[in-house]
């Protein structure tokens, strides 16, 4: 795995990434505000074909827009991310999804919980995004088109727009091949 935009602490250790996501880092474009940013941290790793990501995320959310899950990347201006986003005190579950253009989904979480499981599945040009708040029970969020390019890059993520960063850490993440 190699980072786009390497935070100021990290490590990586068997099953578990730890992370301090740095202050004003975002993946964004365009839409709404008008815009560019791409100088968030993302840790990922080259797939071709379908696949299924899967990882545990627990985050220590303190500002506006404080964000932490899983990214799918072709490059600056086509990617999905999707995880946690926190907005006005509260924990959502949110996907975006880039194509020049971001938009942004978001669905507030009834308390904040101490972590979330994200499932990203890639089926040719398509990204399903679920969540569960248990490891167990999973929830759709999201389906999507992405792209048709064969290999992709998918992996965690992590940014502080407003804040002066924060600490992450994932854990399980994995990737297969999905037939």
């Amino acid at each position: 795995m190699n980072w786009t935009n390497e935070p100021p602490a990290w490590q990586h250790d068997g099953s578990r990434i730890t992370v301090t996501a740095g202050p004003k880092t975002d993946f964004w474009r365009k839409t709404h505000y008008g815009f560019i940013r791409d100088n968030g941290h993302f840790y990922g790793e080259t797939v071709s074909g379908d696949f299924v990501a899967e990882v545990k995320v627990s985050g220590q959310y303190r500002e506006l827009y404080d964000q932490a899950g899983l990214m799918v990347r072709l490059d600056e201006t086509t990617w999905m991310k999707c995880g946690i986003e926190y907005v006005d005190g509260v924990q959502h579950v949110s996907a975006v999804v880039t194509r020049d253009f971001s938009d942004w989904s978001v669905v507030p979480l009834p308390h904040n919980p101490p972590s979330i499981w994200l499932r990203v599945t890639r089926h040719g040009d398509a990204l399903e995004v679920h969540y569960s708040l248990d490891g167990s029970a999973y929830q759709m969020l999201r389906l999507a088109h992405l792209s048709l390019e064969p290999a992709l890059a998918v992996g965690v993520m992590c940014a502080a727009p407003d804040g002066d960063g924060f600490a992450v850490t994932f854990e399980g993440y994995r990737v297969r091949q999905d037939q």
